[in-house]
C-alpha cells in the first residue's frame, strides 16, 4: 500500500465522515487502507447502506440485497456508527473547523478532519393514495408495492403513468415493463416528461435507442408535460410551453423526478469547504452534496461520488502527515450506462458520442458495479 506524497505522522488520526453513501463509504474504505489505527466515526441516518444505482432490480433482485448493514460494515472496516442526521449552515462549519468538535445528539465527538458527504436527496411532489416515489422502493420491494397498488385500484386493465424521463424513471420504467410482461398481469404503461424527449442530458442518440424500445413494447410517451396532480382515475397533465391543462386516464402514478441536493457546498480544488472564499483545511466535502471549482466532474453520479470519497481521503491523509502536498481534482466520467431490465442497457464509454446499447451495455454496467461491489469488500481496483 502506497500513496504518493503521504508520509504519516506519528499522531493518532480521529476522522468524522457524515454520510454513508458511495462517497462517505470510499473515502472510509480508502482511509482505512493506509491508516488502519485511525479513529474512525460514521454519521448517517439509515441502519444500511443503500446501493441505490440498483434499487430499480428489486423488480427481479431481493431488495436485502441492495441494503448493506452498516453494523456488518463496522466489524468489516473497523469504525463506530452513529444513527443521526445532522442539519448545519455556514456559521456551523466555521466553528467546527475552529473547535474541530461536532455535535451529534448529546454526544460531543471531537475530530481531526470531517467529510461532509450527505448526498442528494430527490425532489418531493404532492402525494395522494395512488402515487408512488423512491421512498416508497426503499422501504419495499418493486413488485410488493406495484402489486399491493394495482389491487387497490380495483382496475380491470389499469393504466401505470411514470413521471420522469431521466435515467431513474427509465430504470424503473424497463423493469416494470419487464415485469408485468413475465407476470401477465394486464396493465399498460405510460411515460410523462416535461422535456422534448428522454434523456436529454446526454447524446441524442442514447434518447433516440430508449424511445425506439419504448414503442416495441408499446409504452405510450407524452413530453412536453408538467404532473400536476392523480385523481381517482386519471392524471392532470399541464403542458410545458402553454400551461393549459390536461387529463388522460391513469390509476397508478409513479414518480421520478430527479435528485434534489437541499446542500450544495462548495470545495476548492482539494474537496476542502470554502465558506465566504475562505478554504476550511479541516473540512473536506464529497458525493452530491459537493461542487468542486475544479475541471473534474460534478455530475450527480455514483461514479463521481466515488472519485471524490477517494481523492478527499487520499488528500486527508496527506494533510495529516509530514508532507501536505494535496492532489486536485480531475477526474472526469468514463461513461454512463443506463439499464433497461435484465437483458438491455444503452449507454455511452469513454467519449460521450460513443454510445453503446443493448447486451454489451449491459455487461459494461455490470463491470462497473461489481468494481465497487469489490471496494466494499475490501478489495481496491479503482486506479488512481
Amino acid at each position: 500500500m502506497f500513496l504518493p506524497f503521504y508520509v504519516p505522522g506519528r499522531e493518532a488520526l480521529r476522522i468524522v465522515i457524515v454520510g454513508g453513501g458511495y462517497s462517505g463509504l470510499s473515502a472510509l474504505v480508502t482511509i482505512r487502507e493506509y491508516r488502519p489505527d485511525a479513529e474512525i466515526v460514521l454519521v448517517d441516518p439509515r441502519p444500511y447502506h443503500l446501493k441505490i444505482t440498483h434499487l430499480h432490480e428489486s423488480f427481479r433482485r431481493p431488495l436485502a440485497d441492495f441494503k448493506v448493514p452498516f453494523a456488518t460494515l463496522a466489524k468489516r472496516f473497523n469504525f463506530h456508527h452513529i444513527t443521526a442526521e445532522l442539519k448545519f449552515d455556514d456559521a456551523e462549519l466555521k466553528q467546527w473547523q475552529s473547535d474541530r468538535v461536532i455535535t451529534v445528539g448529546q454526544d460531543q465527538i471531537g475530530f481531526d478532519y470531517l467529510l461532509i458527504a450527505t448526498g442528494a436527496g430527490f425532489k418531493k411532489l404532492a402525494k395522494s393514495s395512488r402515487i408512488i416515489d423512491l421512498d416508497e422502493f426503499i422501504e419495499k420491494s418493486g413488485p410488493d408495492l406495484l402489486e399491493e397498488n394495482l389491487a387497490a385500484t380495483g382496475a380491470s386493465d389499469p393504466w401505470i403513468t411514470a413521471v420522469g424521463g431521466g435515467a431513474t424513471g427509465i430504470q424503473y420504467l424497463f423493469e416494470i415493463a419487464n415485469f408485468v410482461r413475465e407476470r401477465r398481469i394486464p396493465c399498460r404503461l405510460r411515460l410523462v416528461d416535461s422535456e422534448h424527449g428522454v434523456l436529454t442530458q446526454f447524446d441524442a442518440k442514447l434518447g433516440q435507442y430508449v424511445q425506439a424500445r419504448m414503442a416495441d413494447l408499446g409504452i405510450e410517451h407524452v413530453p412536453g408535460s408538467f404532473f400536476r396532480t392523480q385523481e381517482a382515475d386519471h392524471v392532470v397533465l399541464e403542458a410545458t410551453e402553454t400551461g393549459e391543462l390536461s387529463e388522460l386516464d391513469s390509476h397508478l402514478t409513479l414518480l421520478f423526478v430527479g435528485k434534489s441536493a437541499s446542500v450544495r457546498l462548495h470545495a476548492n480544488f482539494f474537496g476542502q469547504v470554502t465558506v465566504d472564499g475562505e478554504a476550511l483545511d479541516r473540512v473536506f466535502t464529497a458525493g452530491d452534496c459537493s461542487y468542486y471549482r475544479s475541471l473534474g466532474s460534478n455530475a450527480m453520479t455514483a461514479q463521481s461520488a466515488v472519485r471524490k470519497g477517494k481523492l478527499v481521503a487520499r488528500n486527508i491523509l496527506r494533510h495529516s502527515g509530514l508532507v501536505k502536498l494535496l492532489e486536485p481534482y480531475l477526474h472526469r466520467d468514463l461513461g454512463y450506462v443506463i439499464s433497461m431490465g435484465p437483458q438491455d442497457s444503452v449507454g455511452w464509454v469513454a467519449l460521450e458520442r460513443n454510445v453503446v446499447g443493448g447486451f454489451p451495455a449491459t455487461v459494461v454496467k455490470e463491470i462497473v458495479e461489481a468494481q465497487y461491489d469489490l471496494l466494499l469488500a475490501g478489495i481496491d481496483t479503482y486506479v488512481l
